[in-house]
């Protein structure tokens, strides 16, 4: 059975909150919720607040490797890459931020354990797993 993206990203953020008392910086993984299904008022409501198509599902703000933090667009299943999503690695990676795609939750795990091992390289900090 494939999981669904939500899944997936619960399965990261559940193995983050486990591994931060070895990895401090975990504590702060965060989301950024802007693919939920809503309704159109909730919507506009959240795009009022600066809601943004295209940025990434995850963000750990941890300085490592050269970067000034890594972003993570999770993907389950048949998902595909939007242009926006395209558009803001690109960004992210011209503001010196690592920003990776990960297919589930196994790719975003260890682009995390990369990114904050002392490993400089994360695969080019490009997509993980996909």
């Amino acid at each position: 059975m494939n999981k669904s993206e939500h899944d997936e990203q619960k399965t990261v953020i559940q193995w983050a909150d486990a591994m931060s008392g070895k990895y401090p910086c975990l504590r702060w993984l965060y989301a950024i919720p802007n693919a939920a299904k809503r309704s159109y008022k909730l919507a506009a409501y959240m795009k009022a607040e600066g809601m943004k198509s295209g940025v990434f599902d995850l963000c750990l703000p941890y300085p490592c490797n050269g970067y000034h933090g890594l972003y993570i667009e999770m993907k389950a299943g048949k998902g595909r890459v939007s242009e926006n999503q395209q558009a803001f690695e690109a960004y992210a990676a011209e503001q010196g931020y690592c920003a990776v795609i990960c297919w589930g939750a196994d790719a975003a795990i260890e682009a995390i354990s990369e990114y904050i091992s002392a490993n400089d390289a994360i695969r080019g900090c490009d997509r993980v797993g996909g």
